[in-house]
């Protein structure tokens, strides 16, 4: 298992050694994209939002299920929202950074931060307790969802803001560099679609510190491994933001809840 590789820093532009080390393993890792107030500010907007979806009763946003959960003590979380940017100024402010234009040629022409598309802005929320109830998820490819909504395979990136810093033991994102490259009938066949979460020989365990930038090619094979650590230590925040390209396809309050969403237990 391959635990170290090169870091990079964003600027308003990309270098031709970060496009290609993007181009060869699906994936780049920038350090400190946002500082230590910005991370806190975020968490912050993040329990507004919480407390008031909580207090609505709110099941779906744009057709997409909300997954809730327990903290610690008991009382009910919200553990994967989608599109909170839509939800909080904070949230849709952080999009405006001119260094997100820089990340789009990676997706090549037409490229565009889904704002407004599959689940916009995703916020994930892990805690490994007694009654959690996401706390990891098995190997996946981010392209099965455009099969799912029967469009064409078209590159889709996932743009990760990390909002924790984490060590091994605190389990996290899981890659197989490289797979963004193969065939469609190994994107669809080589592991079994989130029931599958052991090691793979050939995965990169992404270790970010709190304010990191991160960047994969949603056709490559991913994992969300469980901490190894229970209580307070494990929780770990994180954004994902799509890249996408093709035809606009924008969700709102009268999205229906795609297919593979309703099959949304497995995802543990």
């Amino acid at each position: 298992m391959v635990s170290s590789y090169k870091t990079f820093t964003l600027t308003e532009q990309l270098t031709n050694e970060q496009i290609a080390f993007f181009n060869e393993h699906g994936f780049i890792h920038f350090k400190k994209f946002i500082n230590p107030e910005t991370v806190s500010s975020i968490i912050d907007a993040s329990k507004q939002v919480q407390q008031n979806w909580i207090d609505n009763d709110l099941q779906k946003v744009n057709g997409v299920p909300i997954k809730y959960g327990k903290d610690l003590d008991g009382s009910p979380i919200v553990q994967r929202f989608a599109f909170i940017n839509q939800h909080h100024q904070t949230l849709s402010g952080l999009l405006l950074d001119p260094r997100f234009n820089s990340l789009l040629p990676l997706a090549g022409d037409g490229a565009r931060l889904g704002t407004e598309e599959k689940d916009g802005m995703v916020f994930n929320h892990y805690i490994n307790g007694p009654e959690s109830k996401f706390t990891k998820m098995g190997w996946h490819t981010d392209g099965l969802r455009d099969i799912f909504y029967g469009a064409k395979l078209n590159p889709m990136l996932n743009v990760g803001i990390h909002l924790s810093t984490l060590k091994p033991e605190n389990g996290g994102l899981k890659i197989i560099p490289g797979t963004h490259k193969q065939s469609v009938y190994q994107m669809l066949f080589r592991k079994k679609y989130f029931l599958d979460n052991k090691p793979d020989p050939q995965e990169v365990s992404i270790t970010p510190e709190a304010g990191d930038l991160t960047i994969h090619d949603g056709r490559l094979w991913h994992r969300v491994a469980e901490s190894s650590i229970r209580g307070e230590e494990s929780r770990r925040r994180v954004i994902y933001i799509p890249i996408i390209a093709g035809k606009y396809a924008p969700k709102d309050e009268n999205s229906p809840t795609v297919f593979y969403q309703r099959f949304a237990g497995i995802v543990k």
